[in-house]
């Protein structure tokens, strides 16, 4: 009698990939920035309500524009560094010095939101403003607190690159984020810098956002960047907030493989990854080059132009060649 071998039923993809349940419950993150992500978002309600009912300008802008852009993307970035940090075991060394490093980027960020809200209050600058010794003073005491910020995210990442995160993809797309994260916060530091105008003509003012145009011109609604000039606000942002999305990139991978098949393989999910982190970064170097050329963001030309074209193009073949091409036989390696 013939008899037909029964091949053993696959295991349910959930049991093998996607986040799990733990790593998704706020139990684990870090809990001063999860506090100080709340406060932002009490915050940012405030500041729309202060929006609606003051209609008071600074630099040619609503005065609760600015803070409630800070609030929302010090919530945001708070949520995504209190998860990170939830992700080195408990009871270690890392965690320790990670969680300690948290508390004090929380501080950091608190310091400065709260100088920025009280200065539109009274509806002043807060950034660049050294008009007087006191408002010289807030500008550096916003100053010390980001590059303590800064300090303190780069032990973070430094904690991560020492912890293992589970599979190539995870480990590069958390990894990588944070890596950026830290360029787009030092990038920064380029509006720090007086320009030749406010040299020549001195009203108090050192520093600016926008290159090749005074501060305070038509700009893209909320965002604020402008529309007629470069930006250095559209780099550091979108370099800093790769903490989110690039983690982010690899939960909703992991989601995905639940039920498409293509994602199951943890090879062709680290090619994904190395895909997503290489055309973020080239459209940070862009975006960056664009701002220091005075380029706005609505009109690129040239070298810009060309590389943005270059970049999406190459983005849009590289993810349909990782979609279609075979990854070969291999054990699928499960999410850690």
């Amino acid at each position: 009698m013939n008899t037909i071998a029964l091949a053993p039923a696959p295991a349910p993809a959930s049991a093998s990939v996607g986040p799990t349940l733990a790593e998704l419950r706020p139990t684990r993150w870090h809990r001063p920035l999860l506090a100080l992500a709340a406060v932002m978002a009490v915050l940012a309600v405030a500041n729309i309500v202060g929006a609606i009912v003051d209609p008071r300008q600074v630099t040619g802008a609503e005065v609760w524009l600015k803070p409630l852009k800070f609030a929302l993307s010090t919530g945001i970035y708070s949520v995504a560094l209190a998860w990170l940090i939830g992700r080195i075991p408990r009871g270690t060394r890392l965690s320790r010095v990670a969680g300690f490093a948290g508390t004090v980027a929380a501080i950091g960020l608190a310091i400065e939101l709260a100088i920025i809200d009280g200065f539109a209050l009274f509806g002043q600058s807060s950034h660049f403003n050294v008009s007087t010794p006191f408002h010289t003073a807030m500008w550096g005491i916003m100053a010390i607190s980001i590059a303590v910020v800064w300090c303190v995210t780069l032990v973070i990442a430094v904690a991560l690159f020492r912890t293992p995160l589970g599979d190539a993809a995870r480990r590069l797309g958390i990894r990588a984020g944070v890596v950026i994260a830290l360029i787009g916060m030092a990038l920064g530091a380029l509006m720090t810098g007086p320009t030749a105008g406010q040299l020549s003509n001195f009203q108090g003012i050192a520093g600016a956002h926008t290159v090749g145009l005074a501060d305070g011109g038509p700009g893209l609604p909320l965002l604020g960047w402008s529309t007629q000039g470069g930006d250095l606000r559209i780099p550091h942002f979108v370099g800093m907030h790769a903490l989110q999305l690039l983690p982010l990139l690899v939960l909703v991978l992991e989601l995905l493989a639940v039920r498409v098949v293509a994602l199951r393989d943890a090879r062709r999910r680290f090619r994904l990854v190395v895909l997503g982190v290489a055309v973020y970064a080239a459209t940070l170097a862009i975006l960056t080059l664009q701002a220091l050329a005075g380029q706005s963001i609505v009109a690129p030309a040239g070298a810009i132009l060309v590389g943005g074209i270059v970049t999406a193009v190459a983005g849009v073949v590289g993810l349909i060649v990782i979609l279609v091409a075979p990854v070969g036989a291999g054990r699928r390696h499960p999410v850690h």
